[in-house]
């Protein structure tokens, strides 16, 4: 039923199809949703938190104990802290601009860059950004919590951005491929 101002409201016993999720979708998603709050920067783990409220709402009553008393779980993690805002870097890659980032290396030693943000890697330990580093002509890893400073630049980036991901990935295939053969002959 519908109603002006309140928009549609699905009278009980009924549901969405789009939302029809089985048991193990259903802790996929919960679990998920968990890792996020936990690991993710806070606009992210709001926006878990509120996937998850919005999901206890819509799932049918026999799956509710799914998001309210999760049978999997999440270890705690310290988060690392980082200077420069991950959902600037989410955004900034979404705008497909160039970023300038001070970075400082695991000798300590600072260098400034330009880079193509590609993607922001989540990991228990902290965050990295894949990008195409202008200065080594090659795509490169930042991690977040060394980043000293990062400013959007007006330059879009000069290459389709799947085309840029397409070249990644092959880049790191090939980087895999590398490291595996070479563990073989290690052996």
């Amino acid at each position: 039923r519908g109603e002006a101002g309140i928009g549609y409201v699905l009278g009980k016993g009924f549901d969405m199809p789009p939302l029809m999720l089985t048991s193990d979708e259903l802790d996929a998603a919960v679990l998920g949703a968990h890792w996020v709050a936990s690991r993710g920067e806070p606009d992210l783990a709001k926006a878990a938190l509120n996937f998850l409220a919005k999901i206890e709402v819509v799932v049918p009553e026999r799956l509710r104990g799914h998001v309210l008393e999760p049978a999997t779980s999440i270890a705690p993690v310290v988060p690392a802290f980082e200077v420069v805002n991950s959902s600037f870097l989410r955004n900034t890659i979404r705008a497909q601009r160039k970023i300038t980032l001070v970075y400082e290396g695991g000798s300590g030693a600072r260098t400034e860059r330009v880079v193509w943000p590609i993607l922001l890697g989540y990991r228990d330990a902290g965050r990295i950004l894949a990008a195409w580093c202008e200065l080594r002509s090659s795509f490169r890893y930042f991690r977040t919590d060394r980043m000293i400073s990062a400013e959007i630049l007006e330059q879009r980036i000069p290459e389709n951005a799947l085309a840029l991901r397409i070249r990644w990935r092959s880049a790191m295939d090939q980087e895999r491929m590398s490291y595996a053969i070479q563990h073989q002959e290690n052996g």
